[in-house]
């Protein structure tokens, strides 16, 4: 039998052993996984809302974006086009993911126009716009935590992230790698600019996949956040 060279032997341990090593390198990132911050709780429930679906359109028990486009919809269909394109089409294959636009009752026909021009025939089975009186929709935007305001149409270009409990998630600390370096304060990120096509296709989507990890984890039996819950809503009082 012809014996390998000391060459071919290194090569070999090389390709045997680098998958190894590199499974090695993600256990501690896995191992030190961090949830997304919850940053604020009970969200108001959609309850006195209509809705363009036949089911009962709701925030409990679902993974919600939500948005609030005014009274003319059709005028910002740049950014419901990025949140569709950036945002949905990502992730509405994942179980119980939604995005909810609250209008105000006398804006369906335009959302009908705003639908014909954000959907190129792809599934928008989980894309849901609500109808409700004007101070139903305040009380909704006023029960998320954020440094923005409706305009006097009813609408932000911020959409928000709540959980399947309700909960308001997002950012604690913001910063970036530099900044912690420089021991600049500490900012949050409560929602995001969906025309900042950088923040939605990073940082949101970023922290939507963190979050999915987190009730996958759930599912398994291997997550606890209730402490971690208890700290988050108190560093942000």
């Amino acid at each position: 039998m012809k014996k390998m060279s000391l060459k071919t032997i290194l090569v070999l341990s090389i390709l045997f052993f680098l998958p190894v090593i590199f499974l090695l390198f993600l256990y501690p990132s896995t191992h030190n996984y961090n949830p997304l911050d919850v940053v604020n709780e009970n969200v108001s429930e959609l309850q006195f809302f209509n809705s363009n679906s036949v089911e009962d359109i709701q925030l409990k028990d679902h993974i919600t974006i939500i948005g609030f486009l005014g009274r003319q919809p059709v005028d910002h269909v740049i950014a419901a086009s990025n949140l569709k394109e950036l945002v949905y089409d990502k992730f509405k294959g994942f179980k119980k993911f939604q995005i909810v636009i609250v209008l105000p009752k006398g804006a369906e026909d335009s959302a009908i126009q705003l639908q014909k021009e954000i959907n190129n025939y792809d599934d928008m089975r989980f894309w849901h716009y609500v109808f409700g009186e004007p101070n139903d929709i305040k009380n909704v935007f006023n029960s998320l935590k954020t440094e923005e305001a409706l305009d006097s149409t009813l609408f932000t270009d911020h959409i928000f992230i709540v959980d399947k409990d309700s909960a308001q998630r997002g950012r604690i600390d913001d910063r970036e790698d530099k900044e912690k370096e420089r021991d600049d304060a500490i900012y949050p990120l409560y929602s995001y600019d969906c025309i900042e096509v950088a923040e939605v296709k990073n940082k949101m989507s970023d922290d939507l996949r963190i979050l999915f990890t987190e009730y996958r984890q759930k599912r398994k039996g291997e997550f606890d956040s209730s402490s971690r819950r208890d700290e988050d809503i108190k560093e942000t009082n």
